[in-house]
């Protein structure tokens, strides 16, 4: 199955839209590389951190640990400079255009500290009178007093530039056949940018809002002003792609303790625990626009750990305030697709004597190898018209915490010109026109349709869209092979209304099933736009698993096919359903509807009472008439919107559901009851050693009704890991009319293996899962205390193969790894209770596709 936690996957996206035609075009174009390793000339030990320059330009890195450096390129140099505090400068010359190796020893220099040894490494490093430890000491002694949310009140308007761009351009693939009918494209190729590579910028979005800030009672709003993209919403959806990146470039706050980045926590510089992680150098005192400032270079005790490497420039007076911060990541961190990370902030004084963030730049090079075809981004923040510990009304922060309110004229020509604080160059003006233009080529539109199909699974064809074409085949051993063909209408052809539907056959079945629904979106936007508004009927005649909510899976993927174990029970329903649905900017929703199921059983399964015997060949068809509300409560959501559902990205708020149903003899129902669900899940970030998803549920059902009724436990036959499901489960084998469950996996993101000399070259991550159910069933519910109701599913012996829990509840774990090939995960499940079962293993192997930074 795969993850709908990819983090990455929306940014990575953009590079989708071109990268399935670049594949064999990625050829050098007289690029220079150079490596090699600097060492200390008198004792021979490689000296890491050294500053690699090619002069005369802005292309340069930093040796690793190992004192390691490597260098591609297609700027043209002459000479190579290498520096470092403590040794003496060396420039030698070096040839452009081709691939050489240059090792340097450099030699040591007069310089000292206060008899302090300031080369960065192990050697003779302590904290006990270190002065740059006592300097990081007084940082974080003053931290309250420095950081923003110091204030009462504050308020400040910020604006936010995003832009990507395909770095490692080459002349082969701007030469490439397929781009004969747009190579308009590449005359905007950019040569500015810091990674030293000619690049081709894709995309850029622009922001402009107000936020405000109360102390007490803590409370943050952040209102949207402006807002400027390129138009590319025919293949993505432009707000999804907005939180992903907002939920990729989180806010870094340098006098937090840690700091969410690329998905990841990572420990601050000057966290109240940071000198245990991180080790510090004073390396100049030196004058940054006026203040005198001490530099401060802080690199991580283990090279492996979610830390941060780079210059703290410190004001030298009683504030010891961060005046500015330059740094990165280490390459040895498990962090995959990223190859180079910069963090730029600068801080002001506005006028008083605090210092506050006045302009940020974070800037990742990406790719799957060095060399070959990548994706540069880059997010630039200016924070200006700051207002100190002026009172803000209280009806400001009503509502979500962010909100819009767009100036109607930011669409007049010149409005941005006025109002963004920081000037576009000249290529970063052209990828408006650019794109606008690429989107009337129609080999551009043709080629994006075989994209869109690859990724989305639909096939775009104007007023309708085929698919979802994964689920056009599969099998099972009850339907034999079945086929399966569908679709439904796009938002060109109405965004009000929204027609869908397929038909289905089983070879071996022989049983024809169908589908028809509509939509009507009862707001201006379609029904892909949040926050949604509407109504939908439909009516269904199909096959389903006992137990399975397939609203995430299509249980007819032909991938989800291969099924371990016996799986020859399924249930053949004719459904109508109408439904209200109603959700809310502050991310409250409800789903208020009623359906009718005829409910008939088909493989090895019946629905007789304990009256009635198999002989007769006799099977009952079930009524189920019920009026249904969900309620769900995610605050501060953030989401990608698919073409079958929403991928949410992580957040540190939990999200609240709630489910009841009813039916009643009086509404056509052969039974009466009332079923109550809940489930609560959050994640929680474990600092530098990764993080854990935990879910809560429960729920209880009033009344008697037949098994099919109950709560279906949901299990997994197939290969697949799936995340809330029980993998070592079979389908139908635990039902109740109670229960509660709690489901916890965690993940180390290598925080052990990345120890591990070997392995950690590997970038493999541990994870570990726990998955406890307990249930049970009263006795109007149990189908050998009450004979009026339908029996268990045996199998051809009679043996029973449909049970409930007793005092032990069902429990199952699992170590795995993640990471495996960048895209895999791979758990081994133990299941440690009901093992005298039929039909059950007790170890089992799942993989799951997991697309993760």
């Amino acid at each position: 199955m795969m993850s709908k936690k990819l983090a990455f996957t929306i940014t990575a996206a953009i590079l989708l839209l071109m990268l399935p035609f670049f594949g064999s075009y990625c050829q050098s174009q007289q690029k220079t590389v150079i490596k090699g390793t600097v060492s200390d000339a008198n004792t021979g030990d490689p000296i890491p951190y050294v500053s690699v320059l090619l002069k005369g330009t802005t292309v340069g890195t930093l040796t690793d640990n190992n004192g390691k450096y490597s260098i591609e390129t297609s700027v043209s140099a002459k000479e190579i400079q290498f520096s470092f505090l403590g040794y003496q400068t060396q420039i030698v010359p070096m040839k452009p255009g081709v691939s050489q190796t240059v090792n340097i020893s450099l030699k040591l220099t007069d310089i000292a500290l206060e008899e302090v040894n300031i080369r960065p490494g192990r050697r003779n490093y302590r904290n006990r009178g270190n002065p740059a430890v006592e300097l990081i000491d007084s940082v974080i002694k003053h931290k309250s007093s420095n950081r923003a949310q110091s204030f009462d009140f504050l308020q400040y308007r910020k604006y936010e530039k995003i832009q990507f761009a395909l770095s490692d351009i080459t002349k082969g693939l701007e030469n490439a056949r397929m781009f004969e009918k747009y190579k308009f494209i590449f005359s905007n190729i950019d040569t500015t940018k810091r990674i030293g590579n000619d690049v081709l910028p894709i995309f850029i979005r622009e922001e402009i809002s107000d936020h405000y800030y109360r102390k007490s009672p803590e409370a943050t709003k952040e209102i949207l002003k402006a807002e400027k993209t390129i138009n590319l919403n025919q293949y993505l959806d432009n707000r999804g792609v907005t939180a992903n990146l907002d939920y990729l470039y989180q806010n870094i706050n340098i006098y937090d303790n840690e700091i969410l980045f690329l998905t990841n926590k990572f420990l601050s510089p000057i966290a109240n625990t940071a000198p245990a992680f991180y080790r510090y150098y004073i390396q100049d005192t030196l004058n940054v626009k006026g203040i005198t400032c001490i530099k401060l270079f802080f690199e991580p005790r283990n090279p492996a750990d979610f830390l941060f490497h780079g210059n703290l420039y410190i004001t030298l007076d009683s504030l010891f305030a961060v005046r500015k911060i330059d740094m990165g990541i280490n390459q040895k961190i498990n962090i995959d697709w990223i190859k180079d990370i910069s963090v730029t902030q600068d801080f002001e004084t506005f006028g008083s004597k605090d210092w506050l963030l006045s302009r940020e730049e974070i800037s990742l090079d990406a790719g799957i190898v060095k060399g070959t075809l990548g994706l540069y981004g880059q997010r630039t923040i200016s924070y200006q018209d700051y207002k100190l510990n002026r009172p803000i009304a209280d009806k400001v922060f009503k509502g979500p915490v962010k909100s819009d309110d767009i100036d109607p004229l930011s669409n007049i020509p010149g409005w941005w010109e006025a109002n963004r604080q920081l000037p576009l160059s000249k290529n970063e003006r052209r990828i408006y026109t650019t794109v606008d233009s690429l989107n009337r080529v129609a080999a551009f539109r043709n080629q994006m349709k075989v994209v869109m199909l690859i990724t989305t699974g639909f096939l775009e064809m104007g007023d309708v869209e085929l698919g979802p074409v994964g689920s056009f085949y599969s099998f099972n051993t009850v339907e034999g092979q079945r086929f399966r063909f569908g679709g439904r209408t796009t938002t060109t052809f109405s965004r009000k209304f929204t027609l869908g539907g397929y038909a289905a056959y089983g070879t071996r079945d022989r049983i024809f099933k169908y589908n028809a629904s509509f939509i009507w979106s009862l707001t201006p936007r379609t029904i892909y736009q949040f926050p949604v508004k509407s109504i939908a009927l439909s009516y269904t005649r199909d096959t389903q698993i006992p137990g399975q909510d397939l609203l995430f899976n299509q249980g007819d993927n032909f991938f989800l096919s291969f099924k371990r174990g016996v799986s020859d029970k399924l249930l053949l329903n004719s459904t109508f359903r109408i439904e209200s649905f109603n959700e809310y900017k502050n991310h409250f929703s409800w789903l208020l509807g009623y359906s009718y199921t005829l409910q008939k059983p088909e493989g090895n399964i019946s629905f007789n009472t304990s009256s009635e015997t198999l002989l007769t060949g006799r099977s009952h068809d079930l009524g189920i008439s019920e009026i249904y509300l969900d309620l769900r409560y995610a605050p501060n959501e953030t989401f990608y919107q698919g073409k079958l559902y929403r991928d949410p990205f992580p957040s540190k708020y939990p999200v609240i559901q709630l489910k009841s149903a009813a039916g009643a003899k009086f509404l056509d129902n052969d039974f009466d009851y009332v079923r109550l669900q809940a489930n609560i899940s959050k994640r929680f970030w474990v600092s530098i050693i990764g993080y854990t998803d935990v879910s809560l549920e429960g729920g209880r059902i009033f009344g008697t009704v037949p098994y099919p009724l109950l709560f279906i436990h949901p299990a997994n036959q197939t290969y697949a890991y799936q995340a809330n499901s029980y993998n070592l489960m079979n389908f139908l084998e635990f039902v109740s009319d109670r229960y509660a469950s709690l489901n916890i996996d965690h993940s180390f993101n290598g925080f052990l293996l990345n120890k591990v000399p070997l392995l950690k070259k590997l970038k493999f991550r541990e994870v570990v899962t726990l998955k406890l159910l307990y249930g049970g069933l009263g006795n109007n519910n149990n189908p050998a205390m009450n004979q009026n109701l339908f029996r268990f599913p045996t199998d051809a012996d009679g043996l029973p193969l449909t049970y409930t829990l007793g005092k032990t509840p069902y429990i199952e774990a699992s170590v795995g790894l993640s990471n495996i090939l960048r895209i895999f995960r791979v758990d081994v499940i133990k299941r440690f209770t009901y093992l005298n079962h039929p039909h059950v293993s007790e170890i089992g192997v799942r993989v799951q596709f997991k697309f993760d930074i």
